[in-house]
């Protein structure tokens, strides 16, 4: 009786995949020519480059395409700022570079992450489903590579993480409290936080890089289910302030970045709330009595015992801060957002479960927290491959998303998405605060990603915004940045330090150009 249900994530567009990168005439872009006699020499103002330790998450890491690969790493935003820096003075800079542009990890010859994504002709697809199995080589039981390294950025860490001892420790790995990343970095000193191995090297400057993204990207790509929580504010304040005084305590000076609104990344903006084509069969039998038509008699019958002059107690314990009159408003509101409708339309919304929802199982057990999805909710990206799945193959009557309501972790309400801005704001006003007490460099990385992802921002020749595959800023993955959008986030902290410091990076042309740097990485590179 149900048709299939298809779910096509991207249109295969016929101008390619470098349709983003729409070349510009515009005499008043932001490009500064190098071979322009009449720029003036470079000057590194009152900082110190000639160590530069970079520190934090998977940003600073380089990873890119849902992995970390030696031609991502070369890409990183602080190998690109230490390529300017050493303009200026700068000394080497060392990165842990994987064994293979694969991407990936091994443990004693067992894989524990996969191959990166490439792009598929349609969107984001497995490295191996285009090119074949492959043997990841990095593995951190046998081939770890010999520091120190000026690049510190381990994916996956957290605020507190920084100053975990025993968080690169091998031991730790399979229990869940040691990062393969880390262990590829810490090398003979197993326990040595990620801080102390950064303050061993006596740095000069340091760059801080998006250090407080998976404080809140956790929570966020897990759909708020609760299973990788926010960083509360005072953990996230007292480990931020451990890192930062322990490297200005050398000496250094540093420059770090905030936290970006991760709800205007493709991985949550990709899939739209109400990707479902349906028939008029399939409609009308999902809003008989048989399906959802008992679910909205049963709101119904709810609403109307509400409704009762005699049970006005029981409305107002339902919602407590409201007066009666207010208190049934609010019911026939949610009685309304809960119920569920199909049309003949190739657009109907997703069903949900949704916990903030009123309990009203005592009332009605088949009364689940449950409704269609709207515009204010957003679907996480590794949706688009499960709504319209079969809970139980052959039974069309367990489509998920139709029949079956997607779980907690497929979508961000808006009330987590409050929970998110709320601890980015509280996030970001430690970071403000503390880069303001010891004279740091502070680039907004929120302004900057949202600006991205209204307008778009122009970078050269090139108009980068936050569409997955074709934007040009977002890697395949939908979180992380392309190799020209690490470009553009080391420019941007180049104007940070020039502003701080009174060096003149921008000014003088000492800067990543963007027709250096791909927005794709050949399926073919190993």
């Amino acid at each position: 009786m149900m048709k299939k249900i298809k779910y096509i994530l991207l249109t295969v567009l016929s101008v390619g995949f470098l349709a983003c990168e729409n070349e510009t005439l515009d005499d008043l872009r932001d490009r500064v020519n190098q071979n322009d006699p009449e720029l003036p020499a470079l000057t590194s103002g009152s900082a110190n480059f000639s160590n530069y330790v970079a520190v934090g998450p998977s940003f600073t890491a380089g990873f890119a395409d849902g992995g970390l690969f030696i031609a991502s790493q070369e890409n990183s935003f602080p190998n690109i700022i230490a390529s300017q820096f050493a303009n200026a003075g700068g000394g080497t800079f060392t990165q842990p570079l994987m064994n293979d542009n694969f991407g990936g990890l091994a443990l004693a010859g067992n894989r524990i992450a996969d191959p990166r994504l490439v792009f598929g002709g349609a969107g984001p697809v497995p490295l191996e489903s285009v090119i074949g199995p492959v043997t990841v080589s990095t593995d951190i039981a046998l081939n770890n590579p010999t520091g120190p390294f000026n690049n510190l950025g381990v994916p996956g860490a957290k605020s507190f993480h920084i100053i975990a001892p025993g968080y690169g420790n091998i031991a730790n790995v399979q229990a869940g409290l040691a990062n393969p990343y880390a262990v590829r970095i810490t090398g003979n000193t197993p326990d040595a936080t990620i801080l102390e191995l950064a303050v061993a090297q006596s740095p000069t400057f340091f760059s801080l890089g998006v250090i407080g993204g998976n404080d809140v990207l956790g929570y966020a790509t897990t759909g708020g289910d609760g299973s990788n929580p926010i960083t509360d504010q005072g953990t996230f304040d007292f480990a931020m302030t451990t890192i930062i005084n322990g490297l200005v305590a050398t000496g250094a000076q540093g420059v770090l970045g905030n936290t970006p609104n991760v709800g205007n990344l493709p991985f949550f903006t990709t899939v739209p709330h109400n990707p479902l084509p349906i028939d008029a069969a399939t409609a009308g039998f999902l809003n008989s009595a048989s399906a959802y038509g008992a679910y909205n008699a049963g709101l119904d019958g709810v609403l109307a015992f509400l409704s009762a002059p005699a049970n006005v107690g029981t409305l107002q314990f339902l919602f407590p801060a409201a007066t009666a009159a207010e208190s049934l408003a609010l019911a026939t509101a949610e009685m309304d957002r809960r119920k569920i409708f199909f049309m003949e339309a190739d657009d109907n919304a997703v069903v949900i479960m949704d916990e903030d929802l009123t309990d009203l199982t005592s009332f009605n057990p088949a009364l689940i927290n449950m409704r269609q999805a709207t515009a204010d909710d957003l679907v996480v990206l590794p949706a688009a491959s499960f709504i319209g799945t079969e809970a139980v193959p052959g039974n069309p009557a367990t489509v998920n998303g139709v029949a079956i309501p997607l779980a907690d972790n497929w979508i961000l309400t808006p009330e987590e998405q409050e929970e998110i801005a709320t601890a980015t704001a509280g996030h970001n006003a430690t970071l403000a605060a503390l880069a303001s007490a010891n004279g740091l460099a502070l680039v907004d990385l929120n302004a900057i990603l949202e600006e991205a992802s209204s307008v778009g921002i122009q970078f050269d020749d090139f108009n980068l915004n936050t569409d997955l595959v074709f934007g040009g800023l977002v890697s395949l993955d939908g979180i992380h940045l392309t190799a020209r959008g690490y470009a553009l986030m080391a420019n941007r902290y180049l104007e940070a330090i020039d502003a701080t410091y009174g060096s003149n990076f921008v000014e003088s042309g000492n800067v990543a150009k963007a027709n250096d740097f791909t927005t794709n990485y050949s399926p073919l590179l190993q």
